[in-house]
């Protein structure tokens, strides 16, 4: 009990540390709403301009929002050991008395309170501007969770990279999310992409959440047991991203990467 207590502690001051942080750098945080706005906005107005029926302007915007919130809850993630890294002080955190992995999980929790707050004010703005309406609010706590749990997939591959190969890799930290909605239909069923990429579609578990929540706008699924496929593939995803970030880590302890990364 002691132990879980400790552990639930250390989790507690990274979440604390990132939230000092934040309210100490409120502009980037209003850096990042702002392009999830932007993409609301954007694909609303288009919608309007086509004409398209309320239910295909619902799955449009369904998609602008898991964008919105997607990147958002995972560069708190993947941003956490790159903050890290440009005010050099990553040597200090490791060698703290708390392990990496509590490390992520304080950052993931504050991506899915900003996440939260995303979800909210983008559901608003589409509800008010364009009509969206949200059909079943169970399927869209489910799917919120789906996000969340991409979003720590995400942040964890950005993290087993930059320990591998330090800040030059950076770049992945906004790319790889895009890559991925890219192939999981964020504003298209995955059925009209070609053979080779329905088959990568098929390992990513954001796909299979956007079409579980879709589903309830009278869309048809294309994969069976979707819901339970990405579940299993986010808790597969989830343990070997953490296994591997340990070897990285331990990797980067011995080449002394962690110390080229605080100079």
């Amino acid at each position: 009990m002691r132990t879980v207590k400790t552990e639930l502690l250390k989790i507690y001051a990274y979440i604390f540390r990132n939230y000092i942080f934040a309210i100490r750098n409120v502009f980037t945080f209003f850096d990042i709403l702002f392009w999830p706005v932007i993409g609301i906005l954007s694909v609303g107005v288009m919608s309007d301009f086509l004409n398209l029926e309320k239910n295909l302007i619902s799955f449009l915007l369904t998609g602008a929002i898991t964008s919105g919130v997607l990147q958002v809850a995972q560069l708190e993630v993947s941003y956490g050991i790159l903050y890290e890294i440009w005010s050099k002080s990553i040597k200090q955190i490791f060698i703290s008395p708390t392990k990496i992995y509590q490390y992520i999980i304080g950052s993931w929790i504050v991506g899915i309170a900003r996440g939260i707050l995303v979800f909210i004010l983008l559901s608003f703005l589409s509800h008010y501007l364009f009509g969206f309406y949200i059909p079943d609010y169970f399927r869209a706590i489910v799917f919120l969770v789906g996000i969340f749990m991409n979003a720590l997939i995400i942040g964890l591959l950005v993290n087993f990279f930059v320990l591998l190969y330090g800040q030059r890799v950076d770049i992945i930290a906004w790319s790889l999310s895009v890559l991925a909605m890219l192939i999981c239909g964020i504003y298209y069923p995955v059925n009209i992409l070609p053979k080779w990429l329905q088959t990568i579609a098929q390992l990513i578990p954001l796909t299979y959440f956007l079409e579980y929540y879709r589903e309830s706008l009278s869309f048809s699924q294309n994969f069976s047991f979707g819901l339970t496929k990405g579940f299993i593939l986010c808790v597969f995803y989830i343990f070997i991203f953490f296994y591997l970030i340990s070897l990285a880590y331990n990797r980067a302890k011995k080449t002394g990467m962690i110390l080229k990364l605080s100079e």
